[in-house]
């Protein structure tokens, strides 16, 4: 096993931090250096310039737009955005719904979605979560009943993030109540937004941003050549998209330059003692622990792509490991930025606290961390 960059590897970071330092507007960097929201035009703006450039889809197939890099490049890529504050990219549709596209998809199916997907023209959202089905995700029961050549859709989804952005959404539904197993008779649609019955309505958070929504199906009509795969197999087609959403889950990139950010802010703070926090026992503990849980993280990373790298074959249920670790790391980070803040500077503090709040969520979408904990327990450990 080599955990350590080739001399090719570091020339291609070279190019990738010398690229992003050139062309990635300053406007959009000084709004994530600031947790300033980003608004759709940000978002597909940062998108449609690493379009033009042929970078935007780093994990896709050379003949639908893809730059061919090696999972490790495609590593050095992400960790680097992370560095320089760049926008994240929409996952919803690049990184989700475009590669069970590229697997599963009928050839109609990739010719008519992904090239919209490349250019930015279709922004997606994910339907999986309902009110009763969230951690347990093949409870769903959002139902899809076939009529003809359509399914009519029935249902709601909830905590969908960006939907009143979405031209499309991809969805879990339910055509076979009957199925022996509740992991059975799913299927996996995809529906357009603008479809008549179907209903947005925002869930505000508790610091007043709009990120989440519910989404009401009312006789939605959707024609049968949006269903991918079989029709009750879309399980099979979940669990591959989660795999993928979870191997990008750890986001070293941006944990590193946090940290940075965390320590630049402990050192200019004093504590009760008069001395700055950063020279505080407890405070100092606690940061240590996060530099060995990222340097954890960045090994188990590491170790996951050279495999991909020998193999060719993407990792197994234990990538689990890393949207775990990932999410304590990032909510740790938030804690101690609370405690490294001064509340005499309102406004600054109240971002903080916002970003701490919002962080929350981190160990609960894309599942929750007891569930990560279950797979690993079954899948890895064989227990």
């Amino acid at each position: 096993m080599d955990l350590n960059y080739s001399e090719e590897e570091l020339l291609f970071r070279d190019e990738i931090r010398g690229w992003l330092a050139a062309n990635l507007p300053q406007d959009l960097r000084e709004k994530v250096e600031t947790y300033a929201e980003l608004t759709r035009d940000d978002l597909m703006r940062w998108h449609r310039i690493l379009a033009k450039k042929g970078w935007v889809a780093p994990n896709w197939e050379k003949e639908w737009g893809g730059p061919g890099w090696t999972p490790i490049q495609r590593h050095i890529f992400e960790e680097e955005c992370g560095y320089a504050s760049a926008p994240p990219l929409i996952l919803f549709g690049l990184h989700m719904c475009a590669p069970v596209l590229q697997r599963f998809g009928t050839e109609a199916q990739k010719k008519r979605f992904l090239p919209r997907i490349y250019n930015g023209d279709d922004f997606w959202c994910q339907g999986y979560s309902e009110p009763g089905s969230g951690s347990d995700l093949a409870s769903v029961k959002t139902r899809a009943e076939r009529v003809g050549d359509q399914y009519v859709v029935n249902g709601q989804k909830i905590w969908t993030t960006l939907a009143h952005f979405a031209d499309w959404i991809f969805c879990l539904v339910r055509t076979d109540p009957n199925a022996a197993k509740k992991q059975e008779g799913i299927s996996f649609l995809l529906i357009d937004m603008k479809t008549p019955g179907v209903t947005v309505r925002p869930l505000m958070l508790m610091d007043g941003t709009h990120h989440v929504n519910e989404v009401f199906f009312d006789d939605v009509r959707v024609p049968v050549e949006n269903l991918v795969h079989e029709e009750g197999k879309g399980w099979t087609v979940a669990k591959y998209l989660l795999g993928h959403e979870r191997m990008s889950a750890g986001r070293t990139g941006v944990v590193n330059r946090e940290l940075v950010k965390l320590k630049e802010l402990a050192a200019s703070q004093c504590g009760n003692d008069g001395k700055p926090i950063i020279e505080d026992p407890h405070f100092r503990a606690k940061l240590t622990r996060v530099e060995v849980d990222l340097m954890t993280l960045e090994t188990t990373n590491l170790r996951y792509l050279d495999e991909m790298r020998r193999t060719g074959q993407p990792p197994g249920a234990d990538v689990s490991m890393l949207k775990l670790k990932a999410s304590e790391i990032h909510q740790m980070l938030t804690e101690l930025m609370m405690c490294a803040a001064d509340p005499a500077d309102l406004t600054k503090y109240n971002i903080l606290a916002r970003r701490y709040f919002n962080m929350r969520k981190f160990s609960i979408y894309g599942g929750s961390s007891e569930v990560q904990r279950n797979i690993i327990a079954k899948m890895t450990l064989g227990l």
